[in-house]
């Protein structure tokens, strides 16, 4: 968990992903682990990645449109999506944030 803290803080991101061999296997956000540390405490400390990520997160793939992955954040009030090709191989991350550089925002 120390690690997972560590990068969810490095990438400011608000989440973090969790990949073998380059292909998604769940996701861990600021919420997951605020949570978490409610139920479990510090104990919470001790879990590994694989233990409290969400398994099956969000995701979209890499050709749908900008306004595509907006309209989902929107829908299911999430900060962040998964942007993963074939056989969930991770390809990135689009956050709420970069589109608001855009006129869809």
């Amino acid at each position: 968990m120390p690690d997972v803290i560590y990068e969810m803080s490095r990438k400011k991101l608000g989440m973090t992903t969790v990949v073998e061999d380059g292909r998604l296997l769940g996701v861990i956000s600021d919420g997951d682990l605020r949570r978490l540390l409610e139920r479990r405490g510090k104990d919470a400390l001790d879990l590994t990645a694989g233990e409290c990520m969400t398994r099956d997160p969000k995701t979209i793939a890499p050709q749908e449109f900008a306004a595509t992955a907006l309209a989902l954040m929107e829908e299911k009030k999430i900060t962040s999506l998964v942007v993963v090709g074939d056989e969930r191989h991770l390809r990135g991350v689009v956050h709420l944030h970069d589109l608001w550089g855009t006129e869809m925002v």
